[in-house]
């Protein structure tokens, strides 16, 4: 009897609370940074993150990855590898035809400005250990739409403003006219967004101009073409979600001046086209946070909740489309650095979370489970 009225209880009120955490492997004097995390169709977790002895400036950077198995995280394993090159900011995703992706850029000349975007698919991931058998292999080489006109349409009103902000705009209208600087550099760090028409989005960004991009395909990814960019004062790394109206909305991370702010922008066009980058109320010290829509139509979003520092790390709920948010919790908090947080809704709908943890120790990745109460608690 107990046992139906506490079954009862939980379908009136809702799941209990629950969240755990671990460590995928144990922390290292290497550098291990920009996770991303899929669902595997058997329930099996798979994560990618890219490993080193620094950034772009170490020409020893990789890929690895992670399965975790019936509850157990394997060995970090190779999953790319440009010899020579560095390998960085990796995202992995499913799309609507149970494909596996891994994208990724290789930093052609130890510059963020030089990445040039890389990208695998599979249809024979499901091996319990070691990389997936990749099936098709090819770069996305992109030319952004109205590089220049959009560029001087949202910066050229700054061009009479304060000295800085004038140099500023000046210096990126110029440059967007550059035909090489506007089509080398745009990379990933958030996972792609497919439309109910089967468009695929991958969400990039240039740090040589801090502006956000979209690469496009309407044939599953044989084909790309680039939107219009997305132009503001240091508006990088978005991360898109789509509106019940079909609205998309690209959330980014704040490169540029005070108030250290979440970026936003609009599409309603499929992400062809872009409102410029503007503040929201939300607070963000210059690093990657991701947006992704729950099966429920709510919306959820991990993040570092500062303006400075990255020792803090949120994840927040919104019940109408970001609008407002008006659950919060944290995630982590200390003396290190939590953050580039990589978001999923698994299939028993609870919310898988992978992100960078730097503390005295070392560097790792970590993986934290929970659901939507132990956030609204």
């Amino acid at each position: 009897m107990r046992a139906i009225v506490f079954l009862l209880a939980v379908s009136l009120w809702g799941a209990e609370p629950f969240h755990k955490a671990e460590l995928i492997f144990a922390p290292e004097k290497w550098h291990n940074h920009s996770s991303s995390i899929v669902e595997l169709p058997d329930g099996n977790l798979w994560v990618v993150w890219f490993h080193g002895s620094g950034e772009r400036t170490a020409d020893d950077v990789l890929v690895q990855g992670a399965r975790r198995v019936k509850g157990k995280w394997t060995a970090p394993f190779v999953v790319a590898d440009t010899p020579g090159f560095p390998d960085t900011n990796c995202v992995t995703w499913i799309d609507n035809d149970q494909r596996l992706w891994l994208l990724w850029p290789v930093i052609m000349a130890n510059q963020w400005e030089t990445a040039l975007m890389k990208y695998r698919i599979s249809r024979d991931y499901m091996q319990a250990d070691g990389p997936p058998k990749w099936e098709f292999a090819d770069n996305i080489l992109l030319i952004p739409q109205r590089m220049y006109e959009r560029t001087k349409e949202v910066l050229e009103k700054d061009l009479n403003g304060p000295p800085v902000v004038a140099k500023w705009a000046s210096k990126m209208i110029a440059l967007s006219a550059d035909k090489y600087a506007s089509r080398m550099g745009w990379f990933s760090r958030t996972h792609p967004l497919q439309l109910p028409s089967g468009r695929i989005l991958v969400p990039l960004y240039s740090d040589g101009y801090s502006f956000g991009l979209m690469a496009i395909s309407d044939d599953k990814g044989i084909t790309w073409k680039a939107s219009e960019p997305i132009v503001g004062y240091g508006n990088i790394q978005p991360s898109v979600v789509r509106k019940n109206s079909g609205e998309l909305v690209a959330y980014m991370r704040d490169n540029g001046p005070p108030p250290k702010r979440v970026h936003v922008s609009t599409s309603k066009d499929d992400g062809v086209t872009w409102t410029a980058a503007t503040d929201s109320d939300i607070p963000n010290p210059g690093t990657s946070l991701e947006v992704v829509r729950l099966q429920d139509g709510r919306w959820v979003m991990v993040y570092n909740d500062l303006e400075k520092g990255r020792n803090s790390l949120a994840v927040a709920l919104s019940n109408d489309e970001g609008a407002t948010w008006k659950w919060k919790r944290n995630l982590d908090k200390g003396e290190g650095q939590y953050h580039y947080p990589s978001v999923i809704q698994a299939k028993d709908g609870s919310i898988h979370v992978t992100y960078s943890i730097f503390e005295k120790s070392g560097k790792a990745i970590k993986h934290a489970q929970f659901n939507t109460e132990w956030v609204m608690r």
